[in-house]
């Protein structure tokens, strides 16, 4: 017996003098998330809903002196939107429910300009009760978007606007159950309807709203919902409204010396190193060029390779992505809109299948104490309450995944835990490949999450190396994944010089090409760089996996005689080159004080012309596309003959390639002359300009 308590009581002691020895976890460094910021950035991926009376006006910021009867979905079906959504694999969505016209998607009790006035259900609807309650039916998070820009109303720029304004918040913090966040856009002031004074008006961003207490009736209803700005307070615009944040996020911003509206936005692409505040970025994008449904963007949709860039570029790099979708006139979101965003779920889901890193042995150079509870074991585990660190004194340190045997692999994911602050600075990812270590990808922050995409390569070991940091690191997660290539038609384009480039979506694939229009294969010219093609010529090409073999569809592109000798006559500005350049996605303009406007080219050489090909504008604020045309020809450049005239077809709502035909004819210089554009101003705007050869 007295044996048995002598070891009891020595276990007793060995057990308190181990406790006493492990080591606390680290302080917390710098600011650090709230728990409302935690559960948002968990969220990682949510739906923007654009739609409002800009939908059927077809243009992007009204002045808000439309009518409200002009406000009248056939098909409005917000239960579409949700399955959508959830089926895409997002967590929530937020509306426009108004947007910067004032016309209110609720029957606000202090507006006429709303859905109340609008023949939508004879007046009786409500978009936003509609859609709160599809959330909660499809176990979605609802938010809204609220501007802060009135241009209908006769207050605005007034103290008397900013009651107005907190009243219809209010309303949407009160009416439709939880709220997950609530966006203020930095757009303030400039002309608008106002009530009928159609003027110029402008605020002062940083005093007008006094934001702190409007924040304070969002903390006060609804305390767990996000407030987004320029400035947050809880998360930041990134800077842009191209799907990217910068390689380089900090969470952390000098929230202070930023605003709604703040002008150098710039910064908020980075964060601040050095913040005061922790206030995460997000990522607002649109599936299409703009923000509301366009006819005209119907051939714009993002391709499956740009949303990949965007996911990665967003998510990816320590943000949330908040994905827009233009909802269309029927009150639907449009069915090519659906087919890229279900075509993304799917590549996602295939590129995160299996988690490489659980099969692994994980070790560190060094482990906080060397104690179990901050082991690199934690790095694996699954669980995100726990995590890997070093001492205090450590800011450079590795990770290394031991595979056991050669291991595919090209995604690697890391994780930060956040609660206690962002730390690493610089990290680099290296692998060891038959025997011998080789650096993969290098990068900056982490923070929430970081997700690289590597070369494919086959190795034994992945080694993490944490080269400098602010503080101790504490990284909780690794994950690592053999993602699918990405089968997309290759780009192919020709420039003024007469270079064809192809590209693939994936630098993993091999190309290859035909130029007389037959099927290229593994046995057809492999594309290794551009080549000079000055003639007519169909070209074709293809991608192809060298080890699998298989196959992106084949794209094709008809090209007439290169634009190598063109010349514009009489236009010294050297950005009209745009219109010879190749590149569908640059433009060019000429305005002046009446039409009609002609662009007069030089083609060189006497050639066989029997047609010409017009590309508009492709820019989201495309400008001076023509409608009314006419085509001339001429040996010397001074007789001219017309060789065609008319209308460009329904080209504002489908501003692709438009192809005129005409009878043979030789000549040396051509003329596009803009009669009419589908704006009614003085301009011509042009993305390309080509001719048709016999």
């Amino acid at each position: 017996m007295k044996k048995f308590f002598l070891g009891s009581l020595m276990a007793l002691m060995t057990f308190f003098i181990s406790c006493e020895k492990a080591p606390p976890p680290p302080v917390a460094y710098g600011p650090v998330p709230s728990e409302r910021q935690m559960n948002w950035q968990e969220m990682e991926y949510y739906a923007f809903i654009h739609f409002s009376m800009n939908t059927f006006t077809d243009i992007e910021w009204g002045y808000g002196d439309k009518d409200p009867a002009l406000f009248n979905p056939t098909e409005l079906d917000t239960r579409q939107w949700a399955r959508v959504i959830k089926e895409a694999g997002m967590k929530g969505v937020i509306v426009t429910a108004k947007h910067h016209d004032g016309f209110c998607l609720w029957p606000s009790e202090y507006t006429d300009y709303s859905v109340k006035n609008s023949p939508w259900k004879n007046g009786k609807g409500d978009l936003l009760k509609e859609l709160s309650q599809a959330c909660k039916e499809y176990g979605l998070k609802f938010g809204v978007y609220l501007s802060p820009w009135d241009r209908n109303h006769p207050d605005y720029g007034k103290p008397e606007y900013i009651t107005y304004f907190r009243n219809q918040l209010k309303e949407l913090l009160t009416n439709y159950g939880d709220v997950f966040e609530v966006w203020f856009d930095g757009a303030n002031g400039g002309s608008g309807y106002y009530g009928g004074a159609n003027e110029n008006r402008s605020v002062d961003r940083k005093t007008y709203y006094d934001w702190e207490n409007t924040y304070k009736i969002v903390r006060e209803l609804q305390p767990n919902a996000m407030l987004f700005s320029d400035a947050g307070p809880d998360t930041r615009w990134c800077g842009t409204e191209e799907g990217w944040v910068g390689e380089t996020n900090w969470s952390t911003l000098n929230r202070d010396e930023v605003w709604p509206g703040f002008p150098d936005y710039q910064e908020l692409r980075y964060g601040h190193e050095d913040g005061t505040h922790w206030v995460p970025a997000e990522v607002d994008v649109s599936i299409r060029p703009g923000w509301f449904y366009h006819q005209s963007e119907d051939h714009k949709v993002k391709t499956l390779p740009e949303m990949l860039d965007i996911y990665y570029n967003s998510v990816g790099r320590n943000a949330t992505l908040l994905l827009n979708f233009p909802v269309d006139p029927r009150g639907l979101i449009h069915e090519t809109d659906v087919e890229r965003v279900m075509e993304l779920a799917k590549s996602l889901e295939a590129d995160f299948k299996e988690n490489l890193a659980k099969r692994a042995q994980v070790t560190a150079s060094q482990v906080r104490g060397n104690a179990k509870k901050y082991n690199a074991d934690n790095l694996t585990d699954g669980d995100k309450d726990t995590y890997w660190a070093t001492d205090d004194a450590v800011t450079n340190a590795t990770v290394t995944l031991d595979f056991g045997e050669p291991t595919e692999f090209n995604r690697f994911l890391v994780q930060e835990y956040i609660p206690l602050g962002q730390r690493v600075q610089e990290f680099s990812v290296e692998a060891l490949i038959d025997g011998s270590w080789k650096e993969l990808a290098k990068a900056t922050t982490i923070g929430y999450k970081r997700i690289l995409r590597l070369p494919t390569v086959k190795a034994t070991k992945l080694r993490v190396h944490i080269k400098q940091a602010k503080a101790c690191p504490v990284i909780s997660n690794i994950e690592v994944y053999r993602a699918p290539k990405v089968y997309a038609k290759p780009d192919i384009t020709r420039n003024k010089q007469g270079m064809v480039t192809i590209e693939s979506a994936d630098k993993e694939l091999e190309l290859y090409y035909t130029t007389d229009g037959t099927r290229p294969d593994v046995n057809s010219i492999r594309f290794e760089a551009p080549f000079e093609l000055l003639g007519k010529a169909n070209v074709k090409a293809i991608a192809i996996d060298p080890i699998s073999g298989k196959k992106s569809p084949v794209s094709s592109e008809n090209f007439d005689v290169a634009r190598k000798k063109w010349q514009l006559v009489n236009i010294d500005d050297e950005n009209a080159q745009s219109v010879l350049d190749g590149l569908e996605m640059t433009s060019w303009g000429q305005s002046s004080e009446k039409m009609p406007i002609d662009l007069v080219i030089d083609l060189g050489e006497d050639l066989k012309l029997k047609g010409f090909k017009y590309l508009p504008d492709q820019h989201r604020w495309s400008s001076g596309i023509i409608f009314d045309y006419e085509f001339y020809t001429s040996s010397n450049g001074n007789n001219w003959e017309l060789q065609s005239k008319g209308e460009f077809s329904n080209i504002k709502n489908s501003p692709i390639w438009q192809t005129k035909n005409f009878k043979s004819v030789k000549a040396r210089y051509i003329k596009l002359r803009a009669l009419r554009n589908t704006e009614g101003n003085n301009k011509a705007g042009y993305a390309e300009l080509t001719v048709i050869t016999e």
